[in-house]
């Protein structure tokens, strides 16, 4: 609970960044300016939007449920939202730490898929329908590959707890490392740390388990090129073509959510979580001195700005995609997941599992 109560404002103050971000990003790539005009270098934009949204009449159509219509955003945001309780920000501040911390996270943030649904169905729309089928069809087709990619992570660490993942790629662990999964080079990853004991560089394997779970993140996340339940081409806007104003606001938020969400668990599975990515080397401890002692301000400050800036980097990487592949079918996304995606991931499950038995 104490950790939400610090995420929800982080939260929004992110998502305003964030699209702003993704407008001047999309327009490098593009070669045009952005926004220019509110404020200096545009920055007050994204702020006179959202206070134009807020002021927006709260529309609901006359034949839809109403109530249920009117709930909707909010499932789809808290079912998000309740994701970030379990994730560790540094080595003395866990969330709410406990064993099946990983097997929650997935839980709580399928049910977004409920409030989809519901948002479609409810709105008595036609487009908002074929929206709503299209999302759920995709997010539980891809929630597949994604589940099996992480699932690599915990044969290898042998744990669903995530501050006991985070814990096995720092300096701070106690018990033996492995470099490419074996311990008899000599080398001792465990007191060099930095990016040698990221579970990416500890066993390669995880880095094509990682490449799975960003493109199974990007559709759980409805970004494109896998923006097919809101492809304004095809269906005006998906699910959620009746909200306007505030509700459609909380819709957004959610998306938005669900990026740095699934950002910061990747940094937390692959690239070493709250750690930092320099290692110590000789006499210069840039590993220890970038780190701090755990339990101390110092260490919690270091674990909160690495971690927030392997996660803004893993974002931009998301809105990078957006902005330079184009939307796939639907053919070719469902052909994506179940045919190429979970049969590598499933392949990569059991070669874990048996590197995990005689190797390790």
């Amino acid at each position: 609970m104490t950790t939400l109560v610090f995420i929800l404002p982080f939260l929004l103050f992110y998502t305003v960044l964030a699209i702003y971000a993704e407008r001047k990003i999309s327009a490098f790539i593009q070669d045009r300016l952005g926004p220019m005009e509110v404020g200096y270098y545009g920055l007050a934009q994204t702020v006179a939007d959202l206070v134009k949204l807020i002021q927006k009449e709260d529309i609901t159509p006359a034949k839809s449920q109403a109530a249920l219509f009117k709930i909707a955003p909010i499932i789809i945001f808290t079912s998000v939202f309740a994701g970030f309780a379990v994730l560790p920000l540094s080595a003395s501040w866990s969330g709410a730490n406990f064993s099946s911390a990983l097997f929650f996270l997935m839980a709580i943030i399928s049910l977004d898929v409920i409030g989809i649904v519901i948002a479609g169905w409810s709105s008595n729309n036609k487009y908002s329908m074929l929206g709503t089928m299209r999302s759920a069809a995709q997010i539980i087709s891809y929630e597949v590959p994604l589940g099996l990619s992480i699932l690599c992570v915990c044969i290898i660490c042998q744990s669903l707890d995530l501050q006991e993942i985070s814990f096995q790629q720092s300096i701070f662990y106690d018990k033996p490392q492995y470099f490419l999964g074996i311990e008899s080079w000599g080398l001792n990853v465990g007191s060099i740390g930095g990016f040698l004991s990221w579970n990416i560089f500890k066993m390669p394997v995880l880095a094509a388990a990682w490449i799975i779970f960003f493109i199974a993140s990007l559709a759980e996340c409805n970004r494109a090129p896998f923006d097919l339940p809101e492809a304004e081409s095809e269906i005006v806007a998906g699910f959620q073509t009746e909200y306007s104003g505030f509700r459609w606001a909380v819709i957004m938020l959610a998306e938005y959510g669900m990026m740095l969400l699934v950002s910061i668990l990747g940094a937390v599975l692959f690239f070493g979580s709250w750690n930092t990515p320099f290692p110590n080397v000789g006499f210069v401890k840039l590993a220890t001195w970038t780190s701090g002692t755990p339990g101390t301000i110092a260490s919690t400050l270091w674990g909160i700005f690495w971690l927030v800036s392997k996660s803004w980097f893993l974002v931009s990487l998301q809105m990078w995609v957006r902005w330079t592949y184009p939307r796939l079918r639907v053919d070719q996304l469902m052909n994506l997941s179940w045919k190429y995606l979970t049969p590598i991931a499933l392949g990569l499950v059991i070669l874990c599992g048996f590197w995990k038995i005689f190797f390790v």
